[in-house]
């Protein structure tokens, strides 16, 4: 059944409205709802018309300055307030060239570049990233590809390019503008350019910052915040940035290793001699020797040596008259001094201890006539008592000696 004039409308009505959202591809967003800026912003001047593009374009270049730095500025319509001079550039090192193209998209300002004719090849180029891509591509993919022939154009003309963000927009999904800035920031540091953002500098709560299309920065309260970030940027890209000292990082030194002194001694070494136990100290005339002194040498080899005097040793002895004694007293002298023990020079022992001697009682004898003391008289001798003198060993040794000798007196004063 062929169908009506309705039919045919409404199929056309469903081709049209298929067509516009295949040409912009941007995600929904159904609690975003454009705005607008609460900001000024000048009376909008008309330029002259490119030929190349067919949009106002205009391009302002400053005078040399040789004491200053000369930087080109290529961007869309947010330039506009600084070519017609309504907002200034920040004084100091840098001398701000722009070129501006209006509604410019990344195709359009990289045939602007391309065939820009300059007085002077100025020290740095900054490339804005053209917002105007938000409506005219496609795909996030296209504007990307764009802005990377945009800038490819600028590189292969200026040595030294880098490339500044797009301000917000409050007409344009802020999801749907994250994507395209992050595209652009993919595109430039993969061919090296320096990409600086700027969508911090501007909350979408203060509306103030935009004029009331919501497209454009106001020039009271947005443009400056724009090109004080513009001139940080040439700052960063031009001046180089002092090298940091390193920080200096103390080592703890190693323990140092504790050697311990040794001593070496060269040549023979003279050693102490061995003690024996079973010698005994040898006594001389005026002075001692022991086994501790230094060892004794001959009287000859001192004498050929030169070095000590000859000292003559003769034995200490006493004259004495000899005695004689009694059997009787030899007897009791043995029971107190044994006669078979050996003598000091041949003991080694020490000198056992003496028992008491029992006291000898002395029997009272009757008074001796005058012939029998006149007999005695006669018959009495001289007396010679022989002692012999003995080192003493010990204390016991003398007792002894002391004691015989007592009892020798007193035998003779009995006889």
């Amino acid at each position: 059944m062929p169908r009506g004039k309705s039919s045919r409308r409404s199929q056309a009505a469903k081709l049209r409205v298929a067509g516009t959202r295949v040409g912009h591809q941007q995600p929904g967003n159904a609690s975003f709802a454009p705005a607008g800026g609460t900001g000024n912003r000048h009376r909008v001047h008309k330029w002259p018309i490119s030929s190349l593009t067919g949009r106002q374009h205009k391009m302002v270049i400053p005078a040399e300055s040789p004491d200053k730095e000369f930087v080109l500025l290529v961007g869309a319509s947010h330039l506009r307030s600084i070519v017609d001079g309504i907002v200034k550039m920040p004084e100091g090192r840098f001398s701000f060239g722009a070129m501006s193209t209006p509604g410019a998209c990344a195709t359009q300002l990289r045939t602007e570049a391309a065939n820009a004719v300059l007085p002077r090849t100025p020290d740095a180029v900054c490339v804005m990233a053209p917002s105007n891509n938000l409506t005219s591509s496609r795909t996030i993919t296209e504007a990307g590809e764009d802005f990377a022939k945009l800038l490819a154009t600028a590189c292969s003309r200026w040595p030294n390019v880098f490339a500044m963000d797009f301000p917000p927009r409050l007409t344009v999904d802020p999801d749907y503008q994250d994507m395209m800035r992050q595209e652009f920031r993919r595109v430039a540091a993969r061919m090296g350019v320096k990409y600086t953002p700027l969508d911090e500098y501007f909350p979408f709560k203060e509306l103030d910052l935009w004029s009331r299309d919501g497209v454009h920065l106001s020039d009271s309260a947005g443009m400056p915040i724009l090109v004080g970030s513009i001139w940080n940027a040439t700052y960063m890209q031009l001046v180089p940035a002092e090298p940091k000292p390193s920080p200096v990082v103390h080592r703890r030194s190693p323990p140092a290793r504790r050697v311990t002194p040794r001593v070496i001694v060269k040549g023979e070494v003279a050693k102490s001699p061995q003690l024996d136990p079973s010698k005994w100290t040898v006594f001389g005339q005026g002075r001692k020797r022991s086994q501790h002194d230094e060892p004794e040498q001959s009287i000859d080899a001192l004498k050929e040596a030169g070095t000590v005097q000859q000292e003559e040793l003769e034995e200490s002895y006493l004259p004495l008259t000899p005695v004689w004694f009694s059997s009787a007293m030899l007897v009791e002298m043995d029971k107190i001094s044994p006669s078979h023990l050996p003598g000091p020079d041949e003991c080694t022992s020490p000198v056992p201890t003496l028992q008491k001697k029992p006291k000898l009682e002395l029997k009272q004898r009757a008074p001796a006539s005058k012939k029998t003391l006149a007999k005695r008289q006669g018959e009495a001798a001289p007396m010679v008592v022989e002692v012999i003198l003995r080192p003493p060993t010990s204390r016991g040794t003398v007792a002894v000696e002391q004691q015989v000798c007592a009892l020798c007196v007193n035998d003779v004063l009995s006889e």
